[in-house]
């Protein structure tokens, strides 16, 4: 009897086992094929270095990012502006260019302040109706979304691409801005609940800050556990899982520190990493051969964390030459006009229209494309371009890279097979 009680238990536990491991079907084969996709930047979260003329245009150097947009100019103004650039900046064209160059996927970046602004806040809403547009073309072309919440209240790092643009973040010191964080990202799990087919993915925060310490790490690793809650179970009881795969950020830390984070009766769980090799002096300085060496290295690290790794930003820049890349105003460390930098050369010809760049430096585009591209697949879940398009910065577009050749119309196919070795 007692043996057949321990038997009857080890196969319930097992049935049980079994269970857990089959209730996660998300909408892409992810683990068995590779996630080929390009972010949607600057579009329904502004970016000052990809549509620097929006910037330019309002004749107020005040104006840095979202945040000031709305504060600094005429409200109507702006929001005239705002309405033009979503009408323009990404259509249902893009989505068919997309889908017709052989990838899979397109990370949508959207700030908290499309969803719910503060008193005081001058945010200007009225992205939603774009972001459901986005759904419907993705659909259409068979592509699949990442709803990547791109900024929160009192900025999670800091940076002008999170809405405000600060010394020092505040969103991880102020429980109430958590809060509010919380509140969004239920919402977007409850808008896409059931549409996991076309949006398999939420990531409930970009790149917070975890360079700046323990208060931010700690605060982090509390939010994608509230948020991990949230999207996997938006069904207002815990006995319901969603779909949803949780693109959880490595908050600009080391991979392997975040091995045995997630405990292992949660599923669906990713990890979102991005490689820049660019916004240091010393990476500025770096030859173009080390740069494709680095990339290749990346082998040795994406393991790391022991979770299923997406590189969901990335590019084949080597300079932050781009115009307003590190803010409006504010120079770069290539050619010594960011401060305290010191100067590597001059960037012209490494960024602005393909039509100025060199043949050389068009096949060196096109080496580190492959060698990014061969090694996200090979040791991650695969990679997400940033960026689709650029205004000036073509370096940076997938778009411009299709159309001037150091990107191929079909992205497995390779001109430097062995760049990595």
């Amino acid at each position: 009897m007692f043996f057949m009680s321990c038997l009857t238990a080890i196969t319930l536990l097992i049935l049980s086992l079994s269970s857990l491991v089959l209730s996660f079907s998300p909408g892409f084969p992810y683990g068995s094929q590779p996630v080929r996709g390009v972010n949607l930047g600057g579009w329904l979260a502004l970016e000052p270095w990809i549509t620097p003329s929006l910037f330019d245009n309002t004749g107020n150097p005040q104006i840095i990012d979202e945040w000031t947009f709305g504060q600094f100019q005429d409200r109507n103004t702006a929001a005239a502006a705002l309405r033009a650039h979503w009408d323009t900046w990404i259509t249902e064209a893009d989505f068919k260019a997309i889908a017709a160059a052989g990838l899979n996927h397109v990370r949508l970046p959207i700030g908290y302040w499309a969803f719910e602004v503060g008193p005081g806040e001058p945010y200007i809403q009225g992205q939603l109706p774009y972001l459901s547009k986005a759904v419907g073309w993705a659909q259409t072309h068979g592509l699949k979304i990442v709803v990547d919440l791109h900024g929160a209240p009192g900025s999670q790092n800091g940076f002008d691409n999170s809405g405000q643009k600060m010394p020092f973040p505040l969103w991880h010191s102020n429980q109430t801005n958590i809060d509010r964080t919380n509140a969004v990202i239920k919402t977007i799990a409850n808008m896409f609940k059931d549409s996991t087919s076309v949006v398999p993915v939420i990531a409930p925060l970009n790149e917070p800050a975890g360079f700046y310490g323990d208060a931010v790490i700690s605060a982090t690793k509390q939010y994608w556990r509230d948020s991990y809650k949230s999207i996997r179970f938006p069904f207002g009881n815990s006995s319901r899982e969603s779909n949803t795969l949780v693109l959880i950020h490595d908050a600009i830390q080391p991979l392997s520190s975040w091995n045995g984070f997630v405990p292992p009766d949660w599923q669906g769980v990713a990890m979102d990493t991005h490689i820049y090799q660019i916004f240091s002096d010393a990476e500025n300085a770096m030859s173009n051969a080390n740069h494709i060496v680095s990339a290749c290295g990346q082998r040795n690290i994406l393991p790391g964390a022991g979770l299923w790794v997406i590189v969901g930003e990335w590019a084949p820049v080597a300079t932050d030459c781009a115009k307003y890349l590190n803010g409006r105003g504010v120079g770069s460390r290539f050619d010594g006009t960011f401060p305290g930098s010191t100067r590597v050369g001059s960037c012209t010809g490494l960024t602005g229209k393909a039509s100025t760049f060199s043949p050389s430096f068009k096949t060196f585009l096109r080496q580190y494309w492959e060698a990014q591209t061969s090694t996200y697949e090979a040791a991650g879940q695969g990679w997400i371009q940033w960026t689709w398009k650029a205004e000036v910065a073509d370096e940076w577009s997938y778009q411009a890279g299709l159309a001037n050749g150091w990107i191929p119309r079909d992205p497995t196919n390779r001109q430097f097979p062995n760049v990595c070795g």
